[in-house]
């Protein structure tokens, strides 16, 4: 059996982590421009933004999408 890691750059990362991180990288203003939702620009929180995008899965994508193209300049 090989022992190989998984190519999915989202393995093994919670929609917490994603979301703390983009948060702490961008800023809720900066999220709330470059991802047009109402979770990230009206009263922003961790914790209302986990709860929409649980429940939503076309903003969770976009969320998703925005962190892999993110993620290099995380890894700095």
């Amino acid at each position: 059996m090989e022992n190989s890691k998984s190519k999915d750059p989202l393995h093994g990362i919670t929609l917490q982590k994603i979301v703390e991180q983009l948060v702490e990288y961008y800023g809720f203003d900066t999220l709330g421009v470059l991802i047009k939702i109402k979770c990230f620009t009206d009263n922003p929180s961790v914790k209302s933004s986990l709860t929409f995008l649980r429940k939503t899965d076309w903003a969770r994508k976009q969320v998703e999408d925005l962190y892999i193209k993110t993620l290099p300049k995380l890894l700095k």
